[in-house]
């Protein structure tokens, strides 16, 4: 079910249906099926040819815009089972995994699979995504809707357990998005190359903290830990002002990537040293925060 390709509307497009008062629709158009909302209803058949742009009336008489949709809209009408990665979230957490066409990008924690649709769309017919998941029920419904999208043959689901580890190795990136990823750091180092993307979204500062820890001792480097703020407007042209409402916060999003450091084993000596009573021996070259003459050590 490909998003439409051309300037008017055919039999299988996705549409984005639209009224003045902004509240939105998201429908396949159907053979023979009728489309019905508080406005009243407008048959399919009739939108057949109708350019995308154009306002249709429904039987009530009232008017509804018929856009295609973007990758922005197609994520906020997905069938969802709790709560999705904000859209604001993913463009960034894509560009930060490097993510392009030919790619192959694990994931864990598929969700109702908002981040598995972005990464479907920019790996290409020619890259893969991996998406592992230990619910089924909620990979079922993921799963339809990336087959909605028409977008399946660029993912292949995974019903695991990933503490078994991933079947891809030297994939290009893997991101987490679960309760405690710093739980699984030696299962995602395994399937990624040297070099690779490594991202997790996590909720709290709690879990930021844990997952900082076990990276900043392991085999990373790059470590970055960032939050985004996204804050709409009102667009009446008389009184432009910021809207009264937004989103305080969707989670803190962790970066690094995968590497083999030379200094392992000194981080590690000092780190257990420092655990048994000895603050001091923690100081080791370039272990410091970014002000430090030595350099920070992540």
């Amino acid at each position: 079910m490909p998003l439409p390709q051309s300037t008017t509307v055919a039999y299988g497009d996705i549409v984005l249906l639209i009224g003045k008062d902004r509240r939105t629709f998201i429908r396949t158009v159907t053979e023979g099926k009728r489309f019905e909302c508080h406005l009243g209803y407008l048959d399919f058949d009739d939108l057949v040819g109708v350019p995308f742009g154009a306002q249709v009336p429904t039987h009530l008489g009232h008017k509804l815009f018929v856009f295609a949709p973007n990758t922005d809209d197609i994520i906020r009408h997905l069938q969802r089972e709790g709560q999705i990665i904000f859209p604001k979230d993913l463009g960034y957490i894509t560009l930060k995994l490097g993510i392009r066409p030919g790619v192959r990008v694990i994931e864990a924690g598929t969700g109702s699979g908002a981040l598995t649709l972005m990464l479907a769309l920019l790996v290409g017919d020619e890259g893969q995504v991996y998406s592992y998941e230990m619910r089924e029920k909620m990979q079922e419904r993921a799963l339809n809707n990336i087959r909605r999208a028409g977008l399946l043959h660029r993912v292949t689901f995974h019903i695991r357990d990933i503490e078994r580890g991933f079947d891809e190795r030297d994939v290009h990136a893997l991101f987490l998005d679960l309760r405690e990823p710093w739980a699984y750091l030696s299962q995602a180092r395994e399937a990624l190359r040297g070099g690779g993307f490594f991202g997790a979204i996590v909720p709290t500062m709690n879990q930021v903290v844990q997952l900082t820890e076990a990276l900043y001792d392991g085999p990373w480097f790059l470590l970055e830990i960032e939050e985004l703020m996204l804050r709409a407007y009102k667009t009446i042209p008389a009184r432009i002002r910021p809207d009264e409402q937004m989103v305080g916060h969707t989670g803190y999003l962790v970066f690094a990537r995968a590497a083999d450091r030379d200094d392992q084993a000194t981080y590690e000596a000092a780190r257990a040293e420092e655990a048994n009573g000895d603050p001091s021996a923690a100081d080791v070259p370039g272990d410091g925060d970014p002000g430090d003459t030595g350099g920070d050590g992540q």
